[in-house]
């Protein structure tokens, strides 16, 4: 079995791409900040899907961050896992990284922060966020949405910056916590996994649903996961 905490060679290209996420996800909210809302416009709905896949993109950043799996050099690595989580709606990274690995040393357990004894969605999905929100978060959220309203439309700011991250977390927990690991899973990992198909497995949740595959090497990158299920 191998550890949580061992990680293989980390690929350079970890650096290259943790930038393109953040870059796209900059770009695009710039972009979609200064556009004209139009409700019977269907690229307002593609602009939420797209922005609310780059919050994911930021959140297993983050993730990757907590395994050392961004950059060898364990100073940037952790300023990209701080970075990536603050621009998700200010997670702080020095509270998901001890949660995080709480969840892989006691995977469905009631030791694991991110698990709930019940299959019933709408209490686990509370249980979880719960786990993850805090009162500092709102706060700088809400001064954060107070300036910037000042300078940009109020409906741009709802549509592009707020609700996007909010459809994100459901995007998380479902692919990449509830669908994995509900039911009864009587394997090493108490884990399942999605079946093969890796253009889903990218665009539900960056290869997260291969979720057995990422406890049985978690010291693979996201974008070599399907690499483990090959």
């Amino acid at each position: 079995m191998k550890s949580e905490f061992t990680h293989a060679s980390v690929d350079p290209k970890g650096i290259l791409i943790a930038l393109a996420i953040i870059g796209l996800w900059f770009l695009s909210l710039i972009a979609l900040l200064n556009y004209q809302i139009s409700w019977t416009d269907p690229l307002i709905y593609l602009g939420v899907l797209i922005q609310m896949h780059l919050y994911t993109g930021l959140f297993i950043t983050a993730h990757d961050a907590m395994h050392g799996l961004v950059s060898t050099n364990k100073k940037l690595n952790k300023a990209i896992g701080w970075f990536t989580a603050l621009l998700f709606s200010y997670n702080f990274y020095s509270r998901l990284f001890p949660k995080h690995h709480e969840h892989h040393r006691f995977v469905a357990t009631d030791q694991d922060p991110d698990y709930h004894d019940s299959d019933n969605f709408f209490a686990w999905y509370y249980s979880f966020v719960k786990q993850y929100i805090s009162i500092w978060q709102l706060v700088l959220m809400a001064v954060t949405f107070n300036i910037l309203k000042l300078f940009l439309p109020v409906d741009n700011l709802i549509v592009f910056w707020m609700l996007p991250a909010v459809l994100s977390t459901f995007q998380l927990f479902y692919f990449g916590t509830y669908l994995p690991h509900k039911g009864e899973n009587n394997n090493k990992h108490h884990s399942s996994t999605q079946a093969k198909n890796h253009f889903w497995a990218f665009v539900s949740c960056y290869f997260f649903g291969y979720h057995y595959e990422h406890h049985d090497s978690p010291g693979t990158p996201w974008w070599r996961l399907w690499r483990e299920k090959e």
